[in-house]
């Protein structure tokens, strides 16, 4: 019979806290790290992904509950993310790959 407690793990407030300013600190160092002239526009872009993957994966993992969730949940995510990955990888791959005569602007 039900003895009036929920099944779910409990999750503190501090922990939730703990993430809500890591995200307020990661939007911060993307906002300080855009004004650094790192040598090229790439190497911007690639930090920047960069503090955006940290900032996904601490919403994932804490806000959606992922780190407590099973292995299949965990798989097809990972999945999920290989195949979205590579799907813009063959996107950014393909660019460049125009006829001779084709005018891009």
């Amino acid at each position: 019979m039900n003895d009036g407690r929920s099944p779910e793990p409990v999750h503190s407030v501090r922990g939730y806290l703990f993430v809500y300013f890591a995200l307020l600190a990661g939007t911060g160092l993307t906002v300080w790290a855009s004004f650094i002239p790192f040598g090229s526009r790439e190497i911007n872009i690639g930090i920047a992904l960069l503090i955006a993957g940290v900032k996904a994966f601490l919403v994932a993992g804490y806000f959606m509950h992922l780190i407590s969730e099973r292995k299949m949940i965990c798989n097809v995510m990972g999945f999920t993310a290989f195949f979205f990955l590579s799907l813009m990888f063959l996107t950014l791959y393909a660019m460049h790959d125009f006829p001779p005569t084709t005018v891009t602007h």
